[in-house]
């Protein structure tokens, strides 16, 4: 067995980039497959845990704005929301910027429950980011 021990892995042709052979034969870029922004709550209230986070404004009922302590290179990111509900009866619908665009330096999110329209009760929920740090 083999250990290998570094703080800092760096492309030799380019810095910022890393491939790693992946399955079969492809290539897949390390910086791209990575998340540059995670975060577990529960809607609005408290932050379980969390990666490049500076933090959570509840903005009203189902409403919330998570920030990023490093910005996005642009607003063309892929933002990704999840949440549950101990109602088995009842789909939460889960959604990112309520009413506007992509922000580089934070994200707006939302949860709608089914019977009951926009909802702080489906927790935990789960917001990640990936695309390119600016």
């Amino acid at each position: 067995m083999s250990t290998l021990v570094i703080d800092t892995i760096q492309g030799k042709t380019t810095a910022g980039s890393v491939n790693v052979r992946g399955e079969g034969s492809a290539n897949t870029n390390l910086q791209q497959g990575i998340a540059k922004f995670w975060m577990s709550m529960d809607q609005g209230q408290t932050i379980h845990d969390s990666f490049n986070s500076s933090g959570l404004t509840d903005n009203g009922t189902g409403d919330y704005t998570v920030s990023f302590n490093n910005d996005m290179a642009n607003a063309t990111y892929a933002a990704h929301h999840t949440a549950t509900d101990a109602n088995t009866n009842t789909a939460v619908l889960v959604g990112v910027t309520k009413g506007s665009a992509f922000a580089t330096g934070s994200l707006g999110v939302y949860v709608l429950n089914e019977d009951t329209g926009a909802s702080d009760g489906s927790n935990p929920s789960s917001i990640s980011v990936l695309g390119d740090l600016a």
